[in-house]
Protein backbone atom coordinates (compact mmCIF):
# COMPACT_ATOMS: atom_id res chain seq x y z
CA UNK A 1 0.00 0.00 0.00
CA UNK A 2 1.01 3.29 -1.02
CA UNK A 3 2.38 5.70 2.19
CA UNK A 4 1.37 9.16 1.40
CA UNK A 5 1.73 12.17 3.50
CA UNK A 6 -0.33 15.30 2.78
CA UNK A 7 0.98 19.01 4.34
CA UNK A 8 -1.92 21.98 3.96
CA UNK A 9 0.59 25.29 4.75
CA UNK A 10 -1.21 28.06 5.42
CA UNK A 11 -0.66 31.45 6.69
CA UNK A 12 -0.50 30.57 10.30
CA UNK A 13 -0.19 26.68 10.87
CA UNK A 14 2.01 23.69 8.86
CA UNK A 15 -0.28 20.47 9.02
CA UNK A 16 0.31 16.89 8.03
CA UNK A 17 -1.05 14.30 7.93
CA UNK A 18 -0.47 10.50 6.69
CA UNK A 19 -3.85 9.24 4.72
CA UNK A 20 -4.81 6.33 3.13
CA UNK A 21 -6.18 5.42 -0.03
CA UNK A 22 -9.85 6.02 1.04
CA UNK A 23 -9.20 9.49 2.23
CA UNK A 24 -9.05 8.66 6.34
CA UNK A 25 -6.13 10.34 8.40
CA UNK A 26 -4.13 8.05 10.00
CA UNK A 27 -1.14 10.14 11.89
CA UNK A 28 -1.45 13.64 12.45
CA UNK A 29 1.30 16.27 13.22
CA UNK A 30 0.99 20.50 13.23
CA UNK A 31 3.02 23.14 13.93
CA UNK A 32 3.26 26.83 13.62
CA UNK A 33 4.58 28.39 9.75
CA UNK A 34 5.17 31.80 11.96
CA UNK A 35 8.82 31.80 10.05
CA UNK A 36 8.98 34.77 7.80
CA UNK A 37 12.07 33.22 5.78
CA UNK A 38 11.87 30.18 3.03
CA UNK A 39 14.41 27.54 4.87
CA UNK A 40 12.60 28.44 8.24
CA UNK A 41 9.30 26.88 5.79
CA UNK A 42 11.32 24.24 4.78
CA UNK A 43 12.08 23.68 8.05
CA UNK A 44 8.42 23.66 9.63
CA UNK A 45 7.57 21.60 6.61
CA UNK A 46 10.12 18.79 7.20
CA UNK A 47 9.69 18.81 10.93
CA UNK A 48 5.79 17.76 10.34
CA UNK A 49 5.94 15.46 7.72
CA UNK A 50 8.72 13.11 9.97
CA UNK A 51 6.38 13.56 12.62
CA UNK A 52 3.00 12.39 10.55
CA UNK A 53 5.58 9.21 9.33
CA UNK A 54 6.15 8.16 12.76
CA UNK A 55 9.39 6.63 11.45
CA UNK A 56 8.16 4.70 8.87
CA UNK A 57 9.79 5.11 4.90
CA UNK A 58 6.94 7.34 3.10
CA UNK A 59 6.37 6.70 -1.24
CA UNK A 60 5.07 10.27 -1.89
CA UNK A 61 4.55 13.69 -0.38
CA UNK A 62 1.95 15.87 -1.69
CA UNK A 63 1.75 19.73 -0.44
CA UNK A 64 -1.09 22.54 -0.71
CA UNK A 65 -0.46 25.57 -0.07
CA UNK A 66 -1.48 29.10 -0.28
CA UNK A 67 -0.14 31.18 -2.86
CA UNK A 68 0.35 30.92 -6.73
CA UNK A 69 1.39 27.66 -7.57
CA UNK A 70 3.60 27.04 -11.75
CA UNK A 71 1.60 24.52 -13.56
CA UNK A 72 4.36 22.00 -13.09
CA UNK A 73 4.24 22.26 -9.33
CA UNK A 74 8.08 23.22 -9.08
CA UNK A 75 7.38 26.12 -6.85
CA UNK A 76 4.90 29.35 -5.76
CA UNK A 77 5.73 32.33 -7.34
CA UNK A 78 3.56 34.76 -4.96
CA UNK A 79 1.92 33.69 -1.54
CA UNK A 80 0.39 36.86 0.42
CA UNK A 81 1.23 35.31 3.62
CA UNK A 82 4.19 32.92 3.20
CA UNK A 83 7.72 33.91 2.46
CA UNK A 84 7.46 32.19 -1.32
CA UNK A 85 8.51 34.07 -4.08
CA UNK A 86 9.56 31.07 -7.11
CA UNK A 87 12.00 29.49 -4.85
CA UNK A 88 12.74 25.38 -5.94
CA UNK A 89 10.13 24.11 -3.45
CA UNK A 90 9.60 20.77 -5.05
CA UNK A 91 13.37 20.01 -5.83
CA UNK A 92 14.38 21.22 -2.14
CA UNK A 93 11.77 19.40 -0.53
CA UNK A 94 12.31 16.37 -2.49
CA UNK A 95 15.92 16.33 -1.56
CA UNK A 96 15.54 16.86 2.00
CA UNK A 97 12.86 14.36 2.19
CA UNK A 98 13.82 11.59 -0.22
CA UNK A 99 10.99 10.84 -2.09
CA UNK A 100 8.68 12.81 -4.88
CA UNK A 101 7.01 15.73 -3.74
CA UNK A 102 3.68 17.14 -5.30
CA UNK A 103 2.78 20.97 -4.91
CA UNK A 104 -0.53 22.06 -5.66
CA UNK A 105 -2.91 25.11 -4.37
CA UNK A 106 -4.46 24.74 -0.96
CA UNK A 107 -8.17 25.56 -2.24
CA UNK A 108 -7.42 23.03 -5.34
CA UNK A 109 -6.60 19.98 -3.24
CA UNK A 110 -9.17 20.72 -0.71
CA UNK A 111 -11.73 21.20 -3.73
CA UNK A 112 -10.23 17.02 -4.66
CA UNK A 113 -10.63 16.17 -1.79
CA UNK A 114 -14.48 16.96 -1.22
CA UNK A 115 -15.13 15.87 -5.31
CA UNK A 116 -13.48 12.59 -4.38
CA UNK A 117 -14.16 11.60 -0.79
CA UNK A 118 -16.63 13.95 0.30
CA UNK A 119 -20.05 12.46 -1.44
CA UNK A 120 -21.68 15.80 -2.48
CA UNK A 121 -24.16 14.35 -5.13
CA UNK A 122 -24.01 13.76 -8.81
CA UNK A 123 -22.40 16.54 -9.76
CA UNK A 124 -18.88 17.14 -12.06
CA UNK A 125 -18.47 20.62 -11.58
CA UNK A 126 -17.85 21.71 -7.99
CA UNK A 127 -16.95 24.80 -6.30
CA UNK A 128 -15.21 25.07 -3.25
CA UNK A 129 -14.37 28.35 -1.49
CA UNK A 130 -11.75 27.99 1.25
CA UNK A 131 -12.28 30.70 4.12
CA UNK A 132 -8.69 30.72 6.01
CA UNK A 133 -6.16 33.79 6.94
CA UNK A 134 -7.11 34.42 3.22
CA UNK A 135 -9.87 32.86 0.77
CA UNK A 136 -8.67 30.52 -1.81
CA UNK A 137 -11.07 29.03 -4.46
CA UNK A 138 -10.32 25.13 -6.43
CA UNK A 139 -12.42 24.75 -9.31
CA UNK A 140 -13.47 20.99 -10.55
CA UNK A 141 -14.95 21.13 -13.77
CA UNK A 142 -16.12 17.83 -16.16
CA UNK A 143 -14.43 15.80 -12.80
CA UNK A 144 -11.44 17.55 -13.45
CA UNK A 145 -9.23 20.27 -11.54
CA UNK A 146 -9.12 23.17 -13.17
CA UNK A 147 -6.03 24.97 -13.65
CA UNK A 148 -6.29 27.59 -15.83
CA UNK A 149 -2.94 28.19 -18.60
CA UNK A 150 -0.29 28.90 -15.77
CA UNK A 151 -2.08 26.73 -12.88
CA UNK A 152 -3.57 30.34 -10.88
CA UNK A 153 -6.87 29.42 -11.36
CA UNK A 154 -8.82 30.08 -7.96
CA UNK A 155 -7.26 33.30 -6.52
CA UNK A 156 -10.72 34.45 -6.19
CA UNK A 157 -10.03 36.23 -2.71
CA UNK A 158 -8.41 39.26 -4.94
CA UNK A 159 -11.15 40.28 -6.99
CA UNK A 160 -11.84 43.52 -6.02
CA UNK A 161 -15.00 43.73 -4.27
CA UNK A 162 -13.97 47.35 -3.25
CA UNK A 163 -13.08 50.28 -5.20
CA UNK A 164 -9.94 51.75 -3.76
CA UNK A 165 -11.01 49.60 0.12
CA UNK A 166 -8.81 48.04 2.72
CA UNK A 167 -5.24 47.62 1.15
CA UNK A 168 -4.39 43.88 0.69
CA UNK A 169 -0.92 41.85 1.19
CA UNK A 170 -1.44 40.66 -2.31
CA UNK A 171 -0.72 45.05 -3.15
CA UNK A 172 -4.04 45.71 -4.32
CA UNK A 173 -6.92 47.23 -2.71
CA UNK A 174 -10.70 46.05 -1.88
CA UNK A 175 -9.65 42.17 -2.11
CA UNK A 176 -13.06 40.03 -0.73
CA UNK A 177 -10.58 38.30 1.47
CA UNK A 178 -9.94 41.68 3.45
CA UNK A 179 -13.93 41.33 4.05
CA UNK A 180 -14.84 38.04 4.30
CA UNK A 181 -11.84 35.63 5.80
CA UNK A 182 -10.26 35.26 9.28
CA UNK A 183 -7.89 38.31 8.84
CA UNK A 184 -11.41 40.44 8.17
CA UNK A 185 -13.65 38.12 11.14
CA UNK A 186 -10.72 39.79 13.55
CA UNK A 187 -11.20 43.01 12.30
CA UNK A 188 -14.66 42.82 12.58
CA UNK A 189 -15.07 41.65 15.78
CA UNK A 190 -12.47 44.07 17.32
CA UNK A 191 -13.72 46.77 15.56
CA UNK A 192 -16.82 45.87 17.55
CA UNK A 193 -15.12 46.53 20.63
CA UNK A 194 -13.98 42.38 20.75
CA UNK A 195 -11.47 41.26 22.96
CA UNK A 196 -8.14 42.04 21.46
CA UNK A 197 -6.17 39.09 23.03
CA UNK A 198 -8.29 37.04 21.08
CA UNK A 199 -7.48 35.23 17.84
CA UNK A 200 -9.35 34.10 15.11
CA UNK A 201 -9.96 30.83 16.14
CA UNK A 202 -11.23 32.32 19.46
CA UNK A 203 -13.78 34.41 18.29
CA UNK A 204 -15.47 31.71 16.22
CA UNK A 205 -15.45 29.35 19.95
CA UNK A 206 -16.66 32.62 21.60
CA UNK A 207 -19.39 33.02 19.06
CA UNK A 208 -20.40 29.53 19.41
CA UNK A 209 -20.43 29.86 23.26
CA UNK A 210 -23.02 32.81 22.70
CA UNK A 211 -20.77 36.31 22.75
CA UNK A 212 -23.32 38.70 20.72
CA UNK A 213 -19.93 40.57 19.28
CA UNK A 214 -18.27 37.57 17.95
CA UNK A 215 -21.82 36.75 16.36
CA UNK A 216 -22.18 39.84 14.80
CA UNK A 217 -18.92 40.01 13.51
CA UNK A 218 -19.51 36.48 11.80
CA UNK A 219 -22.40 37.67 10.50
CA UNK A 220 -20.78 40.38 8.79
CA UNK A 221 -18.17 38.49 7.50
CA UNK A 222 -21.19 35.66 5.97
CA UNK A 223 -22.14 38.40 4.03
CA UNK A 224 -19.59 39.25 2.69
CA UNK A 225 -19.25 35.72 1.77
CA UNK A 226 -22.26 35.29 0.36
CA UNK A 227 -21.94 38.21 -1.51
CA UNK A 228 -18.63 36.80 -3.41
CA UNK A 229 -20.05 33.71 -3.83
CA UNK A 230 -23.21 35.22 -5.63
CA UNK A 231 -20.47 36.32 -8.25
CA UNK A 232 -18.55 33.29 -8.07
CA UNK A 233 -21.86 31.06 -9.42
CA UNK A 234 -22.34 33.61 -11.96
CA UNK A 235 -19.08 33.13 -13.98
CA UNK A 236 -18.93 28.77 -13.17
CA UNK A 237 -22.33 28.11 -12.28
CA UNK A 238 -21.46 24.66 -10.53
CA UNK A 239 -23.53 22.03 -9.71
CA UNK A 240 -22.18 22.26 -5.59
CA UNK A 241 -20.60 25.14 -3.57
CA UNK A 242 -18.47 23.79 -0.45
CA UNK A 243 -17.25 26.41 1.88
CA UNK A 244 -14.33 24.94 3.66
CA UNK A 245 -11.70 26.65 5.52
CA UNK A 246 -11.16 27.22 8.91
CA UNK A 247 -13.59 29.42 9.84
CA UNK A 248 -16.32 27.19 8.22
CA UNK A 249 -16.18 25.85 11.48
CA UNK A 250 -18.71 28.20 12.81
CA UNK A 251 -21.14 26.39 10.62
CA UNK A 252 -24.37 28.01 10.71
CA UNK A 253 -23.34 31.29 12.65
CA UNK A 254 -21.33 31.93 9.04
CA UNK A 255 -23.10 30.48 6.70
CA UNK A 256 -26.73 31.46 7.10
CA UNK A 257 -25.90 35.43 6.44
CA UNK A 258 -23.84 33.90 3.97
CA UNK A 259 -26.90 31.65 2.10
CA UNK A 260 -28.63 35.02 2.62
CA UNK A 261 -26.69 37.57 0.90
CA UNK A 262 -26.36 35.15 -1.82
CA UNK A 263 -29.91 34.49 -2.61
CA UNK A 264 -30.13 38.73 -2.48
CA UNK A 265 -27.45 38.58 -5.14
CA UNK A 266 -27.26 36.26 -7.19
CA UNK A 267 -28.27 37.03 -11.04
CA UNK A 268 -31.30 35.87 -12.53
CA UNK A 269 -32.29 34.81 -8.36
CA UNK A 270 -35.77 33.25 -8.15
CA UNK A 271 -35.56 32.29 -11.99
CA UNK A 272 -32.86 29.58 -11.93
CA UNK A 273 -31.72 26.59 -10.27
CA UNK A 274 -29.50 27.52 -7.01
CA UNK A 275 -26.60 25.09 -6.43
CA UNK A 276 -25.95 23.80 -2.84
CA UNK A 277 -24.05 25.75 -0.41
CA UNK A 278 -22.78 23.64 2.37
CA UNK A 279 -20.14 23.07 4.44
CA UNK A 280 -16.62 20.98 3.88
CA UNK A 281 -17.98 17.68 4.72
CA UNK A 282 -14.32 16.73 5.34
CA UNK A 283 -13.84 20.14 7.45
CA UNK A 284 -10.17 21.44 7.68
CA UNK A 285 -8.83 17.91 6.86
CA UNK A 286 -9.71 19.07 3.22
CA UNK A 287 -6.05 20.32 2.65
CA UNK A 288 -4.28 17.19 3.83
CA UNK A 289 -6.47 14.61 2.45
CA UNK A 290 -6.66 16.33 -1.01
CA UNK A 291 -2.65 16.66 -1.01
CA UNK A 292 -2.01 13.90 -0.31
CA UNK A 293 -4.33 12.09 -2.92
CA UNK A 294 -2.77 14.34 -5.82
CA UNK A 295 0.71 13.13 -4.50
CA UNK A 296 -0.61 9.33 -4.98
CA UNK A 297 -1.78 9.97 -7.90
CA UNK A 298 1.47 10.48 -9.73
CA UNK A 299 3.09 7.81 -7.83
CA UNK A 300 1.20 4.78 -8.91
Amino acid sequence: MTRTIGVDVGGTKVAAALVDGDGHVQTRARRSSASRDYQGLLDAVTGTVEEAAAGESVDAVGLAIAGNVTADGSSVLFSPHLPLSGEPLQVDLQNRLGCPVTVDNDANAAAWAEFQFGSHGATDDLLLVAVGTGIGAGIVIGGALYRGSNGFAGEAGHMTVVRDGRVCPCGSRGCWERYASGTALLAAYLERGGNPELGGPDITTAALAGDGTAREALTDIGDWLGRGLSSLVAVVDPGAVIVGGGVSEAGALLLDPALKAFRSNLTGRGRRPEPAITAARLGVDAGVIGAAALAGHHVK
